[in-house]
């Protein structure tokens, strides 16, 4: 049995081998199932998220000039991962309606409908999508994306199909 010490060696050198090289697919595979389930799940609770999000930017505590009355979302969506924390985003446009002040001759209380361009942005935390509300204004979602590129990077992207 002394003898074969090197065959056991060369059987765990080449075992090790093997999973070095099958690591890199088998990761890309899993995270390919991963993103097409965590997009899946975004659709089932799109309409849950869009509520929250428009919930959460009309709340009354915040002030009047940034207090939003409406919000229409559209149908493309753009994914991104976080460099650092492999977190997946989902990042969606929209127009939202804000109550801005009138101007200076306007009596003091009165708001005009004022309408902003700016991405919604939802978090996938490994198993719930969720939003904190967050919009950025002014940016496409790909241009949102491609802003922030040394935290995220784009894995997808869905536009709808309009005749």
């Amino acid at each position: 049995m002394q003898g074969y010490w090197w065959i056991i060696l060369a059987t765990a050198l080449l075992g090790l081998s093997a999973i070095a090289i099958l690591w890199r697919p088998l990761l890309t595979s899993w995270r390919e199932t991963r993103f097409a389930e965590a997009c899946r799940d975004f659709h089932l609770q799109r309409e849950r998220l869009e509520a929250k999000f428009m919930i959460l930017g009309m709340v009354e505590n915040r002030p009047v000039e940034d207090r939003w009355n409406d919000c229409r979302f559209d149908d493309d969506v753009a994914y991104a991962r976080s460099r650092a924390s492999g977190e997946l985003s989902a990042f969606v446009a929209v127009t939202i309606h804000l109550d801005a002040p009138a101007g200076p001759l306007s009596v003091e209380g009165d708001l005009v409908d004022t309408s902003c361009e700016a991405t919604a942005v939802f978090r996938f935390d490994g198993r719930h999508w969720d939003t904190e509300g967050r919009a950025i204004f002014n940016l496409t979602p790909t241009e949102a994306i491609h802003f922030f590129e040394r935290d995220l990077e784009m894995v997808g992207q869905e536009l709808s199909h309009r005749s």
